[in-house]
């Protein structure tokens, strides 16, 4: 099977996962459904599934077939880390990417998150289950653009691959709830930019 041929196997495979509006959790077709459905070869799909699962895209449980995994969980991220993240003008890069979507994300979750949400961050931050990384979850949920979350979560892999931590008070999270409830925005920001982008700019 030529690299072409490949490609356009994968491209058809996730096109059908779009149209179908699978997501994380659902089962895909069987080899022999995608086989018949994209008029190729068994084998050929088999290889290409294979490839998916390498990558950490699907997973295989016995006896039941073949699901999709959460996003986040793809090897490709840690794979493609190494490549990319060669140099500190590249670490640096990364971390001010990051900073830029997160205050974006902030100013989203500020303007559109429900009494619902706040109820659950205040729930996580009472109940001591918050950190960092949860809250940013939460703000990018709750701001509710799904490309924006994706690049998060991309960045957010590539920054744990360089063993980079931010750790912030109880108080900080608390502060930071005060803020979105009150659709502070400016507050908000001015709490990020003191806390989290002085904590990163010395790392």
């Amino acid at each position: 099977m030529t690299s072409k041929v490949f490609i356009e196997i994968l491209e058809q495979i996730r096109r059908f996962i779009e149209e179908d509006g699978l997501v994380a959790g659902d089962k895909i077709p069987s080899e022999r459904e995608l086989s018949e459905r994209l008029h190729v070869g068994r084998s050929s799909v088999r290889e290409a599934l294979r490839a998916l699962e390498l990558l950490g895209i699907i997973e295989t449980r016995r006896g039941e077939g073949t699901y999709i995994k959460e996003f986040g969980e793809h090897q490709l991220v840690s794979l493609l880390g190494t490549f990319i993240l060669q140099g500190q003008k590249a670490k640096a890069d990364l971390i001010e990417t990051k900073l830029l979507i997160e205050k974006i994300c902030l100013q989203l979750a500020c303007q559109r998150c429900n009494e619902n949400e706040l109820a659950a961050l205040k729930q996580l931050i009472e109940q001591k289950k918050i950190d960092y990384e949860t809250f940013f979850k939460w703000t990018t949920n709750a701001g509710q653009n799904y490309l924006l979350t994706r690049i998060w979560l991309v960045l957010n892999d590539f920054f744990k691959l360089e063993k980079n931590v931010v750790d912030m008070p109880p108080l900080f999270y608390e502060n930071m709830l005060v803020a979105l409830e009150s659709r502070n925005e400016t507050a908000l920001l001015m709490l990020f930019e003191e806390h989290v982008v002085k904590q990163l700019s010395k790392q």
